[in-house]
């Protein structure tokens, strides 16, 4: 008896936590067209948000959360890896995300911004085509 309680704790804990890992609160609905467009208007409402207020922090880390998320959902899925879409979306999240972890203090400089609202209208006009 001694030995199965720990035993019978060990496997509850190991259910539990398998179960934690396995639950997914991303706001992502799995339609990559709905989720891009999702994406676009969240990152471009953190970038537009005026500098050195709280709401900009909680946005910036919104918007990481939900590139992380995005790849993750997305960067293996066949059917969307190849698309002029996603290629270029990739590239403003990776652009977004290294200047994040690089400069978290700072805005995001006009030049950026300008090359992100280019690439997010890029893939605006790819998904209206369905590509």
């Amino acid at each position: 008896m001694k030995r199965f309680i720990p035993r019978v704790l060990a496997l509850v804990l190991v259910c539990v936590i398998g179960l934690m890992g396995c639950s997914n609160p991303s706001t992502l609905s799995g339609d990559y067209q709905q989720d891009t467009l999702a994406l676009i208007n969240s990152l471009k409402t953190a970038i537009e948000l005026p500098d050195n207020t709280e709401t900009k922090r909680a946005a910036q880390a919104d918007a990481r959360q939900i590139i992380n998320d995005y790849a993750s959902r997305y960067r293996r899925d066949d059917s969307v890896a190849n698309l002029p879409s996603f290629t270029t979306m990739r590239t403003a999240l990776n652009s977004l995300a290294g200047h994040y972890s690089s400069y978290p203090n700072r805005p995001v400089p006009e030049k950026l911004k300008k090359r992100l609202n280019q690439e997010f209208r890029q893939v605006e006009i790819a998904l209206k085509r369905g590509a």
